[in-house]
């Protein structure tokens, strides 16, 4: 993740509209404090220190850009002591600002965020703030209201593949057409977590195929889900129980990603409206009671127990 992290503006894949305007900032010498937000694995870190590489040398980089994470101790201390000192002196010798970057700034308390605020303010002469988070409603209004808002949203696969394949010619793995897509599918939009699969798929089997992503990620395979829904539809009951729990312990599934997939099939499937509303409730209860810590195997029954009920509607009604 770390060896093809994009080193300039220009590398990074998505987000164009942000960019260029980002790029625009910089080139007019006008840049305003910054307030990047988005799930993770969308390119707000690389974003900023790309744009901090594009400003400064490599000599002068650790006099002019102060980086704080999430592990340093960032509490109301640090604010008021290292912060406050770096953003109040002077560049001597040259004219510009200095950059304080704060990844994973929603995990700052209250009163450090609230001691921020005049800092911000009182050295915007010579200093710019970067805030990175994941959530913004994390980030008091006092502090959003001082920055300039980008939101990075997760990336779409035309994004993703050129770059996963960018990355798959430089280290010569070998990727089908179905595991290309499963990387896709299963990193939902998070650049990091698809090249993270990519590896550890790549390290555990050699070759990566969706049947080998799948399997070393621990989510259902597809054909296993259908054939979930098969039993639950048109087996009898205690067949459908048996055959699901033999499969749930063969491949170490949990009810949670079962119930997951299922719901996307669903949607697929031509239910009556009626009756998938119905199902769909069912399911939603369901899902709440496993977040609860209820036992699997009588959710289990439960789900097979809604899609039975849902068999016999869908055969009344016909």
């Amino acid at each position: 993740v770390e060896k093809y992290r994009p080193q300039a503006l220009s590398e990074l894949v998505s987000h164009r509209d942000i960019l260029s305007t980002v790029q625009r900032f910089i080139s007019e010498d006008r840049l305003p404090h910054l307030l990047l937000y988005g799930p993770p694995g969308t390119g707000k870190t690389s974003t900023i220190l790309a744009c901090a590489r594009q400003l400064y040398q490599e000599r002068e980089f650790g006099s002019m850009v102060l980086e704080l994470n999430a592990s340093d101790d960032r509490g109301i201390d640090i604010v008021r002591g290292p912060i406050l000192s770096f953003a109040s002196t002077r560049t001597i010798f040259k004219k510009g600002f200095k950059l304080v970057i704060l990844d994973e700034a929603d995990a700052m308390t209250q009163d450090a965020q609230n001691a921020l605020r005049r800092v911000i303010e009182k050295f915007t002469e010579n200093t710019r703030f970067c805030l990175i988070c994941n959530y913004l409603s994390k980030i008091i209004p006092a502090l959003q209201s001082r920055c300039t808002r980008f939101r990075f949203g997760p990336l779409t696969p035309e994004l993703m593949v050129p770059r996963l394949q960018h990355v798959i010619q430089e280290e010569g793995v070998d990727v089908t057409e179905d595991g290309m897509k499963a990387l896709v599918t299963l990193s939902s939009g998070d650049m990091r977590r698809a090249l993270n699969i990519l590896q550890s798929t790549t390290m555990a089997f050699g070759k990566v195929t969706e049947e080998n992503v799948y399997t070393c990620t621990g989510h259902p395979l597809k054909s296993d889900i259908t054939n979930i829904l098969d039993w639950m539809l048109n087996q009898d009951f205690s067949t459908a129980y048996r055959k699901i729990t033999e499969l749930k312990t063969l491949k170490g599934l949990a009810l949670q990603d079962i119930l997951t997939e299922i719901h996307l099939f669903v949607h697929r499937v031509d239910f009556p409206p009626s009756i998938r509303i119905q199902l769909l409730i069912k399911m939603a209860d369901i899902e709440y009671r496993l977040a609860a810590g209820t036992s699997e195997k009588i959710q289990l029954s439960s789900l097979i127990a809604a899609f039975q009920v849902t068999r016999d509607l869908i055969v009344a009604e016909a």
